[in-house]
């Protein structure tokens, strides 16, 4: 009976040889039985350890999001000088991913696995991060969920479209507009002094962003309106309701 470590190396060993042929042929280079014989197996032993190709797909986006959230969390600075500075090397990262390795990227947004779930959402921990650290300094102008889906928005949108774009027409120049044009649409030019302003939306923004998850002096239900009253203040500036 193989071993775990055996069995952990061999499908390593597979979802490696599935990766290569992926990235240089295409999903149909990709077949069970070409990624068999470049990982010098029977074709059996994937059906085995997979289930079928879809089953190896799933482990290869998980691959994917593996390598991927390795460089997220090594470029992760938990206190940055910069947090918009921090933004713009973050989206570029994701760019820079996409555009150089586009099959896997692809594999990895129609991945529906608990892996890759599970990487996917560490991933997005890593942004609503630093969108938190935007909120926390005065600098978001819109609402902190709202300017995660557009920081995603544009990223994936800038990769779908190079890659659409015949290579002879693409122009790098595309990509820095696109992500200045998301820099501009959820950040300030300069940080918001809240005394200052005529409204209390990015004060609510910068406290929600700060309150630690467990507020010691508020119960549970305090710390749950409290939130309930920043959020709605976030996302209009207190305009009273109806």
């Amino acid at each position: 009976m193989a071993t775990r470590d055996s069995t952990d190396s061999l499908r390593r060993r597979i979802v490696e040889a599935a990766v290569e042929l992926l990235e240089n042929g295409g999903p149909d280079a990709a077949s069970t039985r070409a990624v068999a014989a470049a990982a010098g197996v029977q074709p059996p032993a994937i059906y085995r350890l997979f289930g079928d190709k879809d089953g190896l797909l799933e482990a290869v986006a998980e691959h994917g999001y593996a390598q991927f959230l390795e460089r997220k969390r090594a470029q992760l600075d938990p206190a940055p000088q910069d947090p918009v500075e921090e933004l713009r090397r973050g989206w570029d990262m994701v760019v820079e991913f996409g555009v150089r390795r586009p099959e896997l990227f692809a594999v990895m947004n129609r991945a529906t696995g608990r892996g890759s779930d599970a990487a996917h959402h560490a991933g997005l921990e890593i942004l609503h991060g630093r969108v938190r650290r935007l909120a926390a300094g005065g600098w978001l102008r819109v609402d902190e969920e709202l300017a995660a889906q557009i920081i995603q928005a544009t990223g994936q949108g800038a990769v779908t479209t190079w890659h659409s774009t015949p290579a002879d027409r693409r122009n790098p120049a595309l990509l820095a507009v696109l992500r200045e044009s998301m820099v501009a649409a959820v950040t300030r030019a300069e940080p918001a002094v809240p005394a200052a302003e005529s409204g209390p939306a990015a004060a609510a923004r910068a406290l929600r962003a700060a309150l630690p998850d467990d507020a010691g002096v508020l119960s549970d239900a305090e710390q749950r309106l409290l939130r309930e009253w920043l959020t709605r203040l976030a996302a209009d500036g207190g305009a009273p309701h109806a």
